[in-house]
């Protein structure tokens, strides 16, 4: 039987330990018996090439785990927002890990800085991060366990 293949979407390729960040979530998905993905797997050097690769190992992976974590402002990472997305659309069964899962009105308020109401459902993200994937309030190896638990 083949083993389960993991993409592993987040900020954390931003980094300045990207690649040793990488390496670390790739050997506790093997830990676990699954095979992790992660964007430097790609040997890509324009954006267009990385975009394409990055679509590429979505589309060969399982599952997709995403760091939703905040990453420059309240909000995760526009980037992993795709890749959560494509994912979805693709069929792939997403979870996603954050370190504050408060809903967003208890972390914003009932409106932004700039008067916007801020949604309110309980929801840790905007609804259609939160309806789509599986959240998990932890971290990447909280993730990766409630993943692998569940996948089982």
């Amino acid at each position: 039987m083949e083993l389960k293949k993991i993409y592993l979407a987040g900020f954390d390729v931003f980094a300045p330990d990207a690649k040793q960040r990488g390496a670390k979530m790739k050997m506790m998905c093997a830990e676990k018996g699954v095979v992790g993905l992660y964007p430097f797997d790609n040997e890509a050097d324009t954006a267009q090439e990385i975009f394409a690769g990055n679509c590429g190992l979505i589309d060969s992976a399982d599952i997709v785990i995403a760091n939703l974590n905040p990453f420059r402002g309240a909000e995760p990472d526009s980037g992993t927002c795709f890749e959560v997305g494509y994912a979805i659309a693709k069929g792939k069964t997403v979870y996603g890990y954050v370190s504050d899962a408060r809903s967003l009105r208890e972390k914003l308020g009932e409106r932004d800085e700039d008067g916007f109401s801020v949604e309110d459902f309980g929801l840790p993200f905007n609804l259609m991060l939160s309806c789509s994937a599986h959240i998990v309030e932890g971290d990447f190896a909280q993730a990766l366990a409630v993943c692998c638990t569940e996948q089982a």
